[in-house]
């Protein structure tokens, strides 16, 4: 019941202030989010991919009002994965985005697409051409490195323009990845889409707030959808990335990868930096492609509210925290 209140958490000003006043959360935000900028997080990559691991790369931040913050998260990404590619790391770190970092949300005259995964009716706020702006550069400078660039999924109401910036990339980067949300009630239709069309597939729970018309709201169910589209994913065409730290849907996920057939070089695991890293570890050692979802920046209030309300165990490592410091 906590996670709906902490997801609406996640958007107060007020309780953003709060927290990030308390003395404590620094130490607590650093289990999640281990650096501020390039220098602090270069030596974290550097550390994950000589362990076996791999790492998908976030510069945290999403509420943006202005487009001059969209340029800078552009310019951001750009910095880090010039760093990257210096270091030779382009095949063990991608790189995650959130197109409202990069100014999809933003307001601006309505404009109409002519294509688009619902059709040539689809309709997009301005800010869509915007974001497909601002990612394409670090698509292309991903893709010269050596790797791509995977768009993470965000509520509902952006998934549409998410889709049609997918599409629209990988005419040109084919390698370019999604994500989708079991918890949504779209999803296992995407996820035929998708997977017949041969992307790389992120597939989470989800982790924002959504109604009971979109989504479920129980975890039994969230979990059962989960499991029916991963075997979508598993038996298509597609290269499927299993984000769950959920022991029960990471066996079952090696069991319907073995049912079709593929080989461990076929589907990957991803799990989020400073969460089960025994896991990760065990995963690799068997042979298991493992990705480590590594965020950092300094607007990482949102990213860290999401991750307190996915997990209890989060939300009671941070309040343990607080009640020894206080």
């Amino acid at each position: 019941m906590l996670g709906p209140v902490i997801l609406a958490a996640s958007r107060s000003d007020r309780m953003r202030r709060l927290i990030s006043a308390a003395p404590v959360t620094k130490q607590v935000v650093d289990r999640f989010i281990p650096g501020e900028g390039v220098d602090d997080i270069v030596p974290v990559v550097e550390d994950l991919t000589a362990a076996g691991l791999e790492v998908t790369m976030d510069v945290v931040g999403e509420d943006i009002t202005r487009p001059e913050q969209a340029t800078a998260a552009r310019d951001a990404y750009l910095e880090l994965i010039d760093r990257l590619g210096e270091l030779e790391l382009g095949e063990r770190a991608e790189m995650s985005v959130k197109l409202s970092l990069f100014g999809q949300a933003l307001p601006s005259p309505t404009t109409a697409l002519n294509r688009g995964p619902s059709g040539p009716a689809a309709r997009f706020q301005g800010g869509h051409e915007l974001a497909l702006a601002n990612v394409r550069p670090v698509v292309e400078a991903a893709a010269a490195i050596g790797t791509t660039v995977t768009l993470d999924a965000e509520d509902h109401t952006t998934l549409d323009s998410m889709f049609a910036i997918h599409e629209e990339l990988r005419r040109d980067f084919p390698q370019t990845g999604c994500v989708i949300q079991a918890y949504l009630f779209r999803t296992e239709a995407d996820a035929r889409r998708l997977a017949a069309n041969g992307s790389r597939v992120r597939l989470v729970k989800g982790a924002y707030k959504e109604p009971a018309s979109v989504a479920h709201q129980q975890k039994t169910e969230i979990d059962k959808a989960y499991v029916r589209t991963l075997k979508i994913l598993m038996d298509g065409e597609g290269y499927p990335m299993i984000g769950s730290h959920d022991p029960r849907l990471i066996s079952i996920a090696q069991e319907l990868a073995h049912r079709a057939g593929r080989k461990l070089d076929e589907y990957e695991f991803q799990m989020l930096y400073g969460i089960r890293t025994d896991e990760h570890h065990r995963l690799a050692a068997e042979g298991h492609r493992m990705r480590v979802y590594t965020a950092y920046g300094t607007d990482w209030y949102g990213y860290f509210m999401r991750r307190l309300a996915e997990k209890p165990a989060n939300l009671r490592f941070f309040v343990r925290s607080m009640i020894s410091k206080g």
